[in-house]
């Protein structure tokens, strides 16, 4: 496996720490996404993949404790699989799903074959890659997917270091759907939205991405 200072700063304490700080009901978790964004984490899904078929073999890659799967399945998405780096989260994700394949993985080195999955996405897991290691991601989950790219992640025109929990060097903001644009010309953008914090400034954006 490839290891980076990311992936050990994950792998450690903080990543067991994010685990217990983010282990929700699926009844909190909706309550998390009213009072941050003043909208439910599956109103913004169906209003980005609501209309694509609930057989759709979708992988998520960073998929922690299985919330946004659990999510999917609510939505009646029924093939579902998760990797995620941190054993512990793997664990828990067991106890937080039934009927989701998900194994430890890495991000780096996806262990499946080529175009495998219907969708490929991440949610709040690209913004801990360094930029210098983004391109190796987006080329695993493009290889994966064999129709479309789906994100959640914390928007900023140009890319920014940005401060975590009194950490640098372990969380980016940035256009992630220009990147995987820029980046794969087979690509072209289906839907960007934002969604504003209720209680500051900052911006995320989900995108649909198809091939």
């Amino acid at each position: 496996m490839k290891k980076t200072e990311q992936i050990d700063f994950w792998q450690g304490q903080f990543g067991k720490e994010y685990n217990v700080r983010n282990s929700f009901s699926q009844d909190e978790w909706d309550q998390f996404y009213l009072i941050n964004w003043g909208i439910t984490k599956i109103d913004m899904n169906r209003k980005c993949i609501g209309s694509l078929p609930k057989d759709s073999r979708i992988l998520e890659i960073g998929s922690n404790i299985g919330m946004q799967l659990a999510g999917l399945q609510r939505m009646g998405f029924t093939n579902l699989y998760g990797i995620e780096l941190q054993k512990d989260a793997v664990e828990l994700s067991k106890k937080n799903t039934s009927n989701v394949n998900i194994i430890q993985g890495s991000a780096f080195d996806v262990p499946f074959k080529d175009e495998y999955f219907d969708i490929v996405f991440t949610s709040g897991v690209l913004i801990h890659i360094a930029p210098k290691d983004l391109p190796v991601v987006m080329d695993e989950m493009m290889r994966c997917s064999s129709k479309y790219i789906w994100g959640f992640e914390y928007f900023s025109n140009e890319t920014k270091d940005i401060e975590y929990r009194g950490n640098t060097g372990f969380l980016w903001k940035a256009d992630y759907a220009k990147l995987f644009l820029d980046r794969f010309s087979t690509l072209s953008l289906l839907k960007k939205d934002f969604y504003k914090y209720v209680n500051n400034e900052n911006v995320d954006c989900m995108y649909l991405l198809k091939k």
